[in-house]
């Protein structure tokens, strides 16, 4: 309401609208009393003035999509045919650590109230919600009930520090530190290079400065899943020409690795089964209408999808063997 060229806005109060009991005088700064703000022409126009660039501000801050990337991962870019190339060198176990890689286990999956992206407490040996659901679902010799407990299976993921070598999509990355999270296949590649199968062949550790291999990263399409069976060791060769005061550096620029199989992050089984009650309801069999949608099937245009995919990756059907075993285990026990 305008008084004698004067703004006077009111504020509504449980008992009706707050009528002030002055005005201020012109020019006078934005003030209150009684509920009532007070504001003088001048100043309410030479606001009304900047307040379309606060608005872009608010504007861009709300249509801003939220990030879930963790820069200290790699990943290599695909091309629109979903082949990849790079060439990077396994690490060995950063200072303080006995293992230079991380093992561990989550669950990725979609349910009518939401999605479920949790560690599985299976890495710490503890006993898991959404593994026991599993393990009913597949022992009830129902075909539909496997194909549930498929899609919600335990995927299992290993993390290494890794240098990159190579990276012709993205060079900048190029002697540059990351850590890289892979699955079954990947690291069985590293086992055969130290368990070779034959007796002409000479082990080989691929996480080490001196006697270690550059990793040749070759990534394909098959049958909708990622496939890295190209992939392959090179001949042995030191990192860094093998110059300890370099290679010292570097390996005090890895990453910690405990952090993905401290306890701190993993959910109590409580915590997890409210979690799953609420993503799937009371009845463990309750899916989405596309019973397929997992971390793997849905667009990343979808933010549910886009953090699943990226925390858990894209995933081949060899860690079928390793999950569903795991099913046969608990209905023995």
């Amino acid at each position: 309401m305008t008084i004698g060229g004067f703004i006077v806005l009111y504020t509504y109060s449980n008992c009706g609208w707050v009528v002030p009991d002055r005005v201020l005088e012109h020019g006078s700064p934005m003030s209150s009393k009684k509920g009532a703000f007070y504001m003088s022409f001048a100043d309410f126009k030479k606001r009304s003035q900047s307040s379309i660039n606060e608005l872009t501000k608010k504007i861009e801050e709300t249509n801003k999509k939220e990030s879930y990337t963790d820069d200290r991962f790699w990943r290599p870019e695909l091309d629109k045919s979903s082949n990849g190339f790079a060439v990077i060198r396994f690490l060995p176990a950063p200072d303080g650590e006995d293992l230079p890689w991380a093992k561990y286990y989550s669950h990725g999956f979609q349910g009518k109230g939401g999605w479920f992206i949790e560690n599985c407490p299976t890495t710490l040996g503890q006993k898991c919600p959404v593994c026991e659901a599993n393990s009913e679902l597949w022992n009830s010799g129902i075909e539909k009930d496997k194909d549930i407990a498929r899609n919600r299976k335990r995927r299992l993921h290993y993390t290494s520090n890794i240098m990159i070598i190579s990276d012709p999509a993205n060079p900048q990355n190029e002697g540059k530190v990351f850590l890289y999270k892979f699955g079954k296949k990947i690291f069985d590649k590293i086992n055969d290079a130290m368990n070779p199968e034959f007796e002409d062949e000479d082990a080989v550790n691929p996480f080490d400065f001196w006697g270690g291999a550059n990793f040749k990263l070759k990534v394909r399409k098959v049958a909708g899943f990622i496939n890295y069976d190209k992939s392959e060791f090179e001949s042995t060769t030191p990192l860094l020409d093998g110059n300890d005061a370099n290679l010292e550096v570097l390996w005090k620029t890895q990453y910690a690795l405990a952090e993905f199989t401290d306890p701190k992050n993993f959910k109590s089984y409580t915590e997890l089964k409210t979690k799953r009650d609420a993503v799937l309801g009371a009845d463990i069999r309750q899916t989405t209408q596309d019973t397929s949608t997992t971390a793997e099937s849905v667009s990343e245009s979808e933010d549910g999808a886009e953090r699943a995919e990226k925390a858990f990756g894209n995933s081949s059907t060899e860690e079928d063997t390793d999950a569903l075993s795991y099913f046969e285990k608990l209905a023995k026990e």
